[in-house]
């Protein structure tokens, strides 16, 4: 499996983006990982042309951790 990265965020520019689109009809989606870091994609990076928040395009990236998924049925 291949490495992802993500843009690290801060709480607050985690609740700046939510709600928020960078490309139209397109919202960014900030995800909380496995170390309990906010994180957007790369292609939301990337693909923002929204003039507010240009600032995601500097994010540092890390490597994604995606939280375990609980068992289905429990």
């Amino acid at each position: 499996m291949s490495t992802i990265y993500v843009g690290l965020l801060t709480v607050e520019q985690k609740d700046q983006l939510v709600g928020q689109w960078y490309a139209p009809d397109s919202f960014f989606n900030p995800l909380e990982d496995a170390n309990d870091n906010w994180v957007i994609s790369v292609e939301e990076m990337e693909q923002c042309v929204n003039p507010d928040f240009m600032w995601v395009k500097d994010l540092p990236l890390i490597e994604y951790k995606p939280k375990p998924t609980p068992p289905p049925f429990e």
